[in-house]
């Protein structure tokens, strides 16, 4: 069926129960209460299975100090569980009400001038007030405990997108002491930290933990191994305030899954260590506004319609594995929303299509935002999968028709992905780059991206882990900039490659202790491993100077960021071509043990990184396309479904014979999908 015929028959009719599961997020406190079976009825007909509730309504729940009331949330579950749909709630802890505030404003995060952040939005406390965390652990322990017995509620969410709007890191006299605490905890006494962070320079000499603040409003740049503990800090406490939370819902009801709905692009917050107090991890899709984060000039129309593939496969990727198990989608854009610069409407079908997305790389559920459009507050222009009267709106029959598919390919009962690849992710490389980055378009996570897209280019499925994870599991690594190394991970990267592990690494890797000081030779402790040294570097903020590398006889750009290396016992297998640096190595390979170890030291323009990922692979003995796909296609595998997606604006042709598709047909049109039983790798794409 073409994609208007077959949006047409669901709008007609409703779809049955899904063996992987939809889910919608609905705010029954802000309609009446006349209207929530009409409502829970018509989510039911569609093939909901979770209704997602609560996350901002302290105010309701205690309206007064002390004074509680959950029986309107009581009767809201029930009418779920009549209509046969499970609940899913959320600690409303994002939100305190004016009375605690009022009662308690010490618990308000301070900015790095020294502002007081007002009530009257959202996440407006501190996570290092320990009077806030008692006040969460009181209104938690209530509301766990009133719902403990009902068999509707499977889980809960913890708060809601810890640290959206720059919230993350306050600096009140409460991160204040509680810092020099954290640091006394992990220097145990102060001449080590001294050590540690070099304080000699411009006369930081500490004399005492108690007198370290928060790194506030300063002439200039703090102290960079200052940044990275308090960081590491930030994000430790938040892991800290996210376990109190876990805590009080696992002791009230062992059976409740524990989950935390994390963000795009947000790298404050270590998902990974977040994670390890999950069931699993869940994450907010609204891929037309991520593609705004681009620069304006990088903005495609197809951008504007659909979103950015390979920003959201990549997070699929990260938050598949930032906790024990598959990941959900807990707020899936709808249709326009309100919060990105511009509100332009999806293409046709979107909403079907980036649930299938999520799907193929192992989410489990998805769940709208929201159920209707609000007439009231920050959100009302933000869309829902009904409109503010009620009515159907675009997404509503996107999600029917999504369900219906996903009843047909029962993609529930099929296993996670298991790629043979892992790239390793690291918050704190990120940190320590944050502020001393060496260049103005120097970003962590950007550089990341291209060798990650680089991989998923040729067909390859990628677990995006963190450094200490166990690679034993896989044939090839690759660790982009992994500029904060010490020992151990290297020790870890190099047993690796000498069982037969293929490992790439990049610029920039090994330039930092862990007190983010620099090591005496980059990189650092992968220098023995690698056979090679960076001699000296230069960074590129324009396309002013030649920038052009040779590479297996070809000749490549590169940008940002380039690396003139002295190799000892490594091969030279790229050159820098042009300016001072004509001739000298740029790229390096090397055998050791049973396996190989490649260095890039440049940032790759998206022909390099194809060219140098694709030989990391060839090594490693793993499965790729002989030739790249076209720009906006990926494929993504989930245990014998092959999933081809096109968030172009023109179609695509496939070579697969019409016996193996099970979705969609060989030709693909722009934003739309097929899906076909195989693996990744037995496809042609071409434009056509």
């Amino acid at each position: 069926m073409g994609m208007n015929e077959k949006t047409e028959s669901v709008n007609t009719a409703a779809c049955g129960k899904t063996s992987m599961s939809i889910g919608v997020c609905y705010f029954p406190e802000h309609w009446p209460e006349d209207r929530w079976e009409s409502d829970i009825e018509a989510m039911a007909d569609c093939g909901i299975e979770y209704v997602r509730m609560g996350e901002f309504a302290w105010s309701r729940f205690e309206p007064e100090p002390g004074q509680y009331d959950t029986a309107w949330l009581e009767r809201v579950v029930d009418l779920i569980g009549d209509h046969g749909m499970k609940a899913v709630l959320c600690t409303p802890t994002a939100t305190p009400p004016k009375w605690l505030v009022d009662r308690y404003p010490e618990i308000r995060q301070t900015e790095r001038d020294g502002t007081v952040r007002e009530w009257g939005s959202r996440r407006h406390y501190c996570f290092n007030s320990e009077t806030y965390r008692q006040e969460t652990e009181r209104i938690v322990t209530e509301l766990a405990d009133r719902f403990a017995q009902n068999p509707t509620v499977v889980g809960w969410q913890t708060d809601n997108e810890y640290g959206v709007h720059g919230t993350l890191r306050c600096y009140c006299d409460n991160c204040s002491a509680a810092f020099g605490e954290w640091l006394r905890e992990k220097y145990g006494d102060v001449e080590t930290l001294n050590e540690t962070w070099g304080t000699d320079f411009w006369s930081q000499h500490h004399t005492s933990f108690d007198e370290i603040e928060a790194p506030g409003h300063t002439p200039t740049d703090h102290h960079p191994s200052r940044l990275l503990d308090y960081y590491r800090f930030t994000s430790d406490r938040v892991r800290d305030y996210n376990r109190l939370q876990a805590d009080v819902l696992r002791e009230a009801n062992e059976e409740w899954f524990v989950t935390h709905n994390f963000m795009f692009d947000f790298t404050e917050l270590d998902a990974f260590d977040v994670g390890s107090d999950l069931d699993f991890a869940s994450w907010d899709v609204y891929p037309t506004g991520f593609a705004q984060s681009k620069p304006e000039s990088e903005q495609t129309a197809a951008d504007l319609r659909i979103g950015d593939l390979a920003q959201t496969a990549l997070h699929h990727d990260l938050y598949r594995n930032a906790a024990d198990g598959p990941f959900w989608i807990m707020e899936q854009q709808p249709g326009s929303i309100n919060w990105p610069p511009t509100t332009s409407q999806p293409a046709e079908g979107a909403m079907r299509l980036w649930a299938h997305h999520a799907v193929a790389h192992g989410c489990d559920v998805v769940s709208y935002f929201r159920w209707r459009r609000c007439q009231q507050g920050q959100e009302q222009y933000h869309s829902g999968l009904r409109r503010a009267d009620g009515a159907p709106d675009r997404g509503y029959h996107d999600a029917a028709w999504a369900a219906d598919e996903f009843e047909e390919l029962a993609v529930g009962e099929r296993a996670q992905p298991d790629p043979s690849v892992a790239a390793v992710f690291d918050y704190e490389s990120h940190w320590a780059l944050e502020k001393v980055d060496m260049g103005p378009t120097f970003d962590y996570a950007s550089h990341f991206a291209t060798v990650y897209e680089a991989l998923r280019g040729r067909s390859v499925g990628v677990d995006i882990v963190p450094r200490d994870a166990d690679f034993r599991a896989y044939d090839a690594v690759v660790v982009p900039a992994l500029h904060v190394l010490d020992d151990e991970a290297a020790d870890r990267l190099a047993a690796f490659v000498r069982d037969g592990g293929s490992l790439l690494t990049t610029a920039r890797t090994g330039e930092k202790t862990p007190g983010n000081q620099l090591h005496p030779t980059a990189p650092g402790p992968l220098a023995d491993l690698v056979g090679a040294t960076v001699d000296n570097h230069e960074s590129h903020a324009t396309d002013t100077l030649e920038t052009t590398v040779e590479y297996d006889g070809d000749t490549f750009e590169y940008h940002t960021w380039g690396e003139w290396l002295s190799p000892d016992a490594a091969a030279v297998v790229g050159k820098h071509r042009g300016g001072v640096g004509d001739g000298r190595p740029a790229i390096t390979h090397r055998s050791v043990g049973d396996g190989s170890v490649t260095y890039l030291g440049v940032w790759p323009d998206e022909a390099l990184a194809d060219a140098v990922v694709t030989d990391v692979l060839a090594a490693g003995g793993v499965e790729h396309l002989d030739s790249p796909l076209p720009d906006r296609v990926q494929v993504a595998e989930r245990d014998g479904l092959t999933w081809v997606f096109n968030y172009g604006a023109h179609a695509v042709e496939t070579d697969l014979p019409a016996g193996d598709i099970v979705v969609g047909d060989a030709t693909v049109p722009a934003y739309d999908l097929t899906v076909f039983e195989g693996a990744a790798t037995d496809i042609t794409v071409e434009e056509s």
